[in-house]
Formats: structure tokens, sequence, C-alpha cells
């Protein structure tokens, strides 16, 4: 879609950088690897809006608070797939994340699937993600005292083994594995081929030159769909009646006709989107918490100090997750600062103006810079500082509406938000009672971006409590 008409009239000239180049457009220091850093200083130098044109593409990224809230409207705005996302669809076809708006299996699967995150549905997970976090305090075990370990690399593998055996009653055997799982690395080749060539791809040149990557990515599409299809299929030949997963929702919708049945393309796009996105989002925001921890160790005693009073010595109930008020606190301000899903498209439904001065016809859409947005000046004085505090609940109610988006805005929100978030907790919670962490004191903060944000190369040395 164009953003032609956002940058057309007079008094609402749109900035940019400063050395646009004819045809190339905004190529001197655009950053392929790490757009979205890039994309923050940019909006750092020039304001809460900005415009960028790559090649002759023009993208308008929004950050202000009075713009995202405007931009929230659902009766003017709705979901818009931004190139980066659009070429995930290589990925997750038609399935939650990567639908268009006008495509019937969005409200199929999300009518479908909606019960799978209710609290009822919550509590019935509640036993593997224990069970999960156990595999991860046996394999740390071995490391007390001794060899760092490699924290994203662990966050993602506890992540997708707990989306495998609750969504879909399939284990990836994550913590007994020399090497990430097959699919993982399938998984990250295909992200990551997906965020180096969204601008390249753009012009004919471009896809020329991505041949080979390409066919590299076709084979990392092929194993992601083999490992997928392997899974529907152990269900579908089991003698046995299936579990109540989100995998059997979708079966036996199909078996008895449901009006909200989807084809089996469409299962597999489904198991597709929430084995990447129902693990990896969720990885980077536990490496971010586990970093921040590490960093303040005030707030380190505090959250371990909560957790034994409120769950002692014994296994931690259901409800006792969400009475981790503290260490909450300290997952929300991870996300603030680092949104693992660090950008999303909005779309005009109607012809309208953007907080007054920016005319936007129908069609006409910008990307929500999430970052930018949690650093805005509503959050204070010092935006870029780590403080829990920012989540208590009068400052939560004294903040205005639409200030943090970790989970997207709108009926096309992270659907898995309550899912995330107790993972999330319970993880913590069971990290923090039973060692205390000690970061490298060299390291210095890298987020890798593969379309979601993760630390890289950040270890923590640990020791039983």
């Amino acid at each position: 879609m164009s953003v032609e008409s956002l940058h057309t009239t007079a008094d609402a000239i749109i900035p940019h950088p400063r050395w646009r180049l004819p045809v190339f457009g905004d190529v001197f220091g655009i950053s392929i690897r790490t757009p979205v850093q890039n994309s923050m200083e940019i909006g750092r130098q020039l304001g809460p809006i900005f415009e960028r044109n790559i090649l002759g593409n023009k993208f308008v990224f929004a950050s202000g608070a009075d713009m995202v809230a405007e931009l929230s409207d659902e009766t003017r705005f709705a979901k818009h797939l931004a190139p980066g996302v659009a070429s995930l669809r290589e990925v997750g076809g038609d399935g939650l994340f990567t639908a268009y708006n006008h495509e019937p299996n969005w409200s199929k699967a999300h009518n479908l699937l909606a019960p799978a995150f209710t609290k009822s549905a919550m509590r019935s997970y509640h036993r593997t993600m224990l069970d999960v976090a156990g595999e991860l305090t046996q394999h740390w075990d071995q490391r007390v005292d001794g060899t760092p370990v490699d924290v994203s690399s662990d966050m993602t593998k506890l992540t997708l083994e707990t989306i495998g055996r609750t969504g879909f009653s399939y284990s990836f055997d994550s913590f007994t594995r020399e090497r990430p799982h097959p699919f993982v690395q399938a998984m990250v080749g295909a992200l990551s081929h997906s965020q180096r060539t969204t601008f390249v791809k753009s012009t004919a040149l471009g896809r020329l030159l991505a041949r080979r990557s390409d066919r590299r990515n076709v084979a990392n599409l092929e194993h992601m769909a083999e490992v997928v299809d392997e899974v529907i299929r152990a269900r579908r030949d089991s003698a046995e009646a299936g579990p109540e997963d989100l995998l059997e929702l979708m079966l036996r919708a199909a078996r008895e006709n449901d009006p909200n049945r989807i084809d089996e393309l469409n299962i597999r796009h489904q198991v597709v989107t929430f084995l990447v996105a129902g693990h990896e989002t969720t990885s980077g925001a536990l490496s971010f918490a586990l970093y921040y921890l590490s960093r303040h160790p005030d707030v380190l005693a505090k959250a371990q100090a909560e957790v034994d009073a409120v769950w002692g010595d014994d296994e931690p109930a259901f409800e006792q997750i969400a009475k981790l008020r503290y260490v909450r606190r300290v997952l929300d301000e991870s996300l603030r600062l680092w949104p693992t899903a660090p950008a999303y498209g909005r779309e005009a439904t109607v012809d309208t103006t953007l907080v007054g001065k920016y005319p936007m016809k129908v069609g006409d859409w910008v990307l929500v810079l999430i970052p930018a947005l949690h650093r805005d000046p509503v959050w204070g004085e010092n935006p870029e500082e780590f403080d829990p505090d920012h989540f208590l609940p009068e400052r939560n109610r004294s903040r205005p509406a639409h200030v943090y988006k970790p989970f997207g805005t709108g009926e096309r929100a992270c659907i898995g938000r309550q899912f995330a978030l107790h993972e999330a907790v319970l993880v913590l919670g069971t990290i923090l009672r039973r060692y205390d962490i000690v970061g490298d004191p060299g390291y210095r903060l890298k987020v890798a971006e593969r379309l979601t944000l993760m630390p890289e190369g950040f270890t923590l040395r640990i020791r039983r409590r």
C-alpha cells in the first residue's frame, strides 16, 4: 500500500534522513542486519514520526504516544501486513499472524482457537509448564559453579518444548539434544532470510541477487513443513483419542464439519505460526528479563525475596503464578525496553487525519516502532533506565492508554498473550528460587534481530541458593 498521501501537505512535512539520493533513497546508514535499532536511532534524531525511502519503497514510522493512541482506534485503522511480516507468509501462509484481514481463515481460526486461551485452558497447561521448567533446572544443575549457560539458547529450548507439548502434545526433546532441534535451525534461517531480503527484493536486481539465498531458504521452509506434517500425522494416525490441545481443536472441527473448520493446509499454517510465534517471542522476553536481573542486584534480591515469600518450598499452584507481582513487573519492564516483536503496521480503513496534521487515505499505512513508543516522554525523564516500578498500579493508571504495546493492538493482537505471561513468570520464578545468577561484567548488551529481538552472546554463571 502507498504511504504517498502522508507527506503531501505543506503544514505536515514528515522528516526523513538528510542524505537522500535519487532512485536509491535513504540508503546511507541503512542496516540490513539491525533495521529496528537503526530506525530507533533515526527516530531519536528526527522525532516521533519520520519517513524512510529504500529503493523507491517508502516507509513511515510512528512512535508518538498521541499518534499510537489514534492508530489503535479500530473504527479508523486495522492491521496492515508490513513487508517484513508479509514476507513471512512463506512460513506461515494465512495463519493467525500473517493472514490478510480479508482472508476468511483468520476469523475462522481465531474463533476456533480462542477457547484454548481461556483461564480454564491455561490451568490445564500449568502442569506441562512446570515439567518443562523442571527439565531446564536439571540441565542447569549440571552447570552450577561451572560452565556459563547460554541464556538465549536455553530459553529457546524451553519455550519451544512448552508450546510443542501444550499446543500439540509433541516433544522436541530439547534438553536431551547436543545441538538445537533442526526445526529451530530452519526457523532461524527462514526468519533471518526474511529480514535480510525484505528491502533487497523490492527491485528486479535485488530479486536476482537474492536467488541463491532464496534456494537455501526453500530448504528451510521444506524442513519446517516436514516437521509440522509429522506432528499432524502422528496425531491423526494415533488410535487413542487426542488430548484437548490446539491441534485437537483444529482436527476435530474438520472431522465434525464445524462452521469454523479449516483445511489441512491451513492447519499446517496455524501449527507453524504457533510453533514460531509461540516460542520465539517468549524466549526473547525471558532472556532480556534475565539480562536485566543480572545487571541490577537490588532488583534480583527483591524478586527472589518475593518468590520465597509467595511460593515457599512447595511446587507453585496455578494461582500462585499471578501472585508474583514484582516478578511480573520485571518482565513487563524488560518488554518495555525490548519488545521482542518490535513493530506492527496500521492501515487506514477510512479517509482520516492522524493527530490533526497528517492526512491518510484508505489503504495508507504506517509502522508503529514499539521500542521508540516505549521510550516516549510519557515514561518519565529517563525512559532508557530499567525500572520495574514503571509498572506500579498507580503509575499504570496515571499513564495515557496505548503507550505499552508489546503484544500489538486491536483484534489482531497476540492471541497467546496470557499463555506467554503465565509461562514467563513461572519460569522466572523457578530460576530465581533455585539459583543466584551472575552475568559477565564485561558483557555489553547486543541485540540480534531476526524480525524478533533477542540478546546475543549473553551468558550467566549460576550458583545454587
